[in-house]
């Protein structure tokens, strides 16, 4: 994969974990919402716990990147669904674990109404090899 940060001044400066633009080329792997859903056990990790449940949700990903030959630094773009936006913080420290600030991939991150199982993120992801 050929990989680049783009950055500009002319922009509002990224505020987390995450990049104004990545170019990338190569095969893209697009990665379906991942919800914390325990993939042996089919049950809901961390209820009621952002942390617990974006750790799982990030656990998930990574074990489809491994499945497509790929890692987080992969990874060009995001989208993060929160069930409440005042667990942006929480959220963010987990995914900040995954992602550098210098490579981070580009993100969106919206509160949204309702997530499948009443869950409280979702994400999703686009990586290139």
């Amino acid at each position: 994969m050929n990989r680049k940060v783009i950055r500009t001044d002319k922009a509002p400066a990224p505020v987390g974990p995450y990049n104004q633009a990545i170019a990338a080329s190569g095969e893209m792997i697009f990665i379906a919402g991942q919800i914390p859903l325990h993939p042996s056990q089919g049950v809901i990790v961390g209820e009621g716990d952002v942390t617990k449940q974006t750790q799982q949700v990030m656990e998930n990903l990574e074990a489809i990147l491994t499945e497509a030959g790929a890692t987080f630094q992969n990874v060009v773009k995001t989208t993060v669904f929160l069930a409440d936006m005042n667990d942006f913080a929480a959220m963010n420290m987990v995914y900040a674990k995954y992602f550098s600030e210098d490579i981070a991939p580009a993100r969106a991150c919206v509160e949204v109404s309702r997530l499948p199982k009443n869950v409280l993120v979702e994400i999703e992801c686009i990586a290139v090899i």
